[in-house]
């Protein structure tokens, strides 16, 4: 059955870049460092009658089970690589200042609405079609169920940024959010902290 398959993590991105390189609106290359594959999948996961998530002792033995969970359209996981936290803590990407990083995002079912914070999209193709301008500056975007797109993005300050699913229930409390590390200097040409973090009050 194709859905339940999908639904297994049975699936991927397959995207051929330019012979040429990729290319801005005016014909000029673009170059990056590094490339990010994002593989954003949902997961519907049966509970027992303890609260506690399933397990069973082959693949196909809980299809009477998940099919239902499926037909509701609510997933119980959405999540980046694999699995919640496969790309944070110890598994965060790595990138410094000043590196280009682009950023590869497939899901097969749901579309999606990929954000990073603390960055954006210095170009963006959403569709995956390099042979059309990207579109800049962008602070999320989408891309569509069973498409992958992609997104270049200059780091510029260090930190922890965090590359989600803008759909924040689905990032924070299913868990489709990523960390990318950055290392580097502070830049106060482009940001300088004028005083130090306190409380809020109400």
């Amino acid at each position: 059955m194709i859905p339940y398959h999908v639904v297994h993590g049975m699936n991927g991105a397959c995207m051929v870049l330019p012979r040429d390189g990729l290319k801005d609106k005016d014909g000029n290359r673009l170059s990056y460092d590094q490339i990010f594959y994002i593989g954003e999948q949902d997961y519907y996961i049966p509970k027992d009658d303890a609260g506690n998530y399933k397990k069973y002792p082959s693949p196909g033995a809980n299809l009477g089970e998940v099919l239902p969970l499926m037909a509701g359209l609510i997933p119980t996981h959405v999540v980046l690589n694999g699995k919640v936290g496969a790309l944070t803590g110890d598994n965060a990407l790595k990138s410094a200042v000043g590196k280009t990083a682009l950023f590869i995002h497939a899901q097969a079912n749901r579309d999606s609405r990929p954000h990073l914070i603390g960055g954006h999209g210095d170009y963006v193709w959403e569709t995956g079609s390099f042979t059309d301008d990207p579109t800049t500056g962008l602070e999320t975007w989408f891309i569509r169920g069973g498409s992958a797109g992609a997104a270049l993005y200059t780091f510029r300050q260090p930190g922890i940024y965090v590359y989600l699913n803008h759909n924040l229930i689905e990032a924070v409390q299913l868990g489709a959010a990523s960390h990318v590390v950055v290392e580097g200097d502070w830049d106060d040409g482009l940001m300088k902290q004028v005083q130090a973090p306190t409380a809020t009050t109400a």
